[in-house]
């Protein structure tokens, strides 16, 4: 006993040090291990006191090629630089984590066939049970839809319509209720800040404003073409100042709103009395802008969560399900308020 604790104490100990010290063989091990039946209670108990005594760890990848698997996921992205797939990709990693997986991320330039084909092989050489890709363009969906064969993949984000096993939040719910939002404050001139529309979700935010505003009977919203970026949102600001209509923004996610409340305040547009303005995702700056920014919050923790509880089930051969769409939170705050009936500067 001594003697095998100073082994320990050099290096880590290995299944063999815990047969030898609890006299029996490696396979008694491996099955206490486990936790299979068939074993004395006695055998058990003295084998469990070795490992405790060792403090032996099993190796993860070992037990899961003995069992044929190999305990890994694959994650395939594009544009980790925007708030939304980033921080996708992160719940995507811990809920893996949770779910007991390691998780091996690809970040593709772009997902067009012969990327995602040969990312598909470099995950299938290290023998992933199963892939997630978050596929935010449209020619990405195209690519993913169109695969046969292979490891069983989930879809998160993107246009959810046509796809089998898919996770996202409700785009365009979530234009609808920050639209909804501004209506319901006495706008009917509601201008509205796309994202680049090769982005499925751009599309459906611009098509939830749209959808509202049709629903209200209101004919008035102007569209300013954006790229996600603050710049771009700044330019749009400008020429809504220009024209002069608008009495409340709708930006299709945070950044751009930002730069919209930046190019107001240039022209001495104060926001809300007389433009309001609401984003979409809020990021963690959104609460500390000023003013405080409206928003629609999306649970990226439940898409990692429900992407990965339908790529396991999946990979246990389980049943196809619908596809999963989160709702998104509209989170008022100060940059939007009742319609100004004065005239603005």
């Amino acid at each position: 006993m001594r003697e095998a604790l100073t082994v320990e104490r050099r290096r880590a100990a290995r299944l063999k040090d815990v047969a030898e010290l609890a006299g029996v063989s490696h396979q008694t091990v491996s099955r206490v291990v486990n936790r299979a039946d068939g074993i004395r209670p006695e055998t058990r108990e003295r084998v469990e006191q070795a490992i405790a005594r060792l403090d032996y760890h099993p190796n993860p990848a070992a037990r899961n090629l003995v069992r044929g698997r190999s305990g890994t996921l694959g994650i395939i992205t594009t544009d980790t630089g925007q708030f939304g797939p980033a921080s996708i990709q992160r719940a995507l990693e811990m809920a893996a984590r949770e779910a007991g997986y390691l998780a091996s991320s690809l970040v593709l330039s772009s997902v067009r066939r012969v990327e995602f084909d040969s990312a598909v092989e470099q995950l299938a050489r290290l023998a992933v049970e199963g892939i997630v890709v978050i596929a935010v363009h449209d020619d990405a969906l195209d690519v993913v839809r169109s695969r046969a064969g292979g490891p069983p993949v989930v879809l998160v984000e993107g246009d959810l319509s046509g796809s089998r096993r898919t996770v996202g939040v409700d785009q365009v719910a979530g234009a609808r209720a920050a639209t909804r939002h501004l209506l319901d404050l006495g706008h009917t001139e509601i201008a509205h800040v796309t994202g680049p529309l090769e982005w499925a979700e751009a599309k459906a935010r611009r098509d939830g404003w749209r959808l509202e505003l049709e629903h209200a009977g209101v004919t008035n919203g102007e569209v300013f073409a954006g790229d996600w970026s603050a710049a771009s949102g700044y330019r749009a600001g400008r020429l809504i100042t220009v024209r002069g209509r608008a009495t409340a923004v709708f930006a299709a996610n945070d950044q751009m709103a930002v730069g919209v409340l930046q190019a107001l305040h240039q022209e001495g547009v104060r926001v809300p009395e007389d433009v309001s303005v609401v984003g979409f995702d809020d990021i963690p700056e959104a609460a500390f802008l000023i003013p405080p920014l409206s928003t629609v919050r999306q649970d990226f923790r439940a898409v990692g969560q429900r992407a990965i509880e339908s790529l396991t089930a999946a990979i246990r051969g389980g049943p196809e399900p619908r596809p999963r769409l989160i709702d998104p939170e509209l989170v008022v705050r100060a940059s939007s308020g009742p319609v100004s009936r004065g005239v603005r500067p």
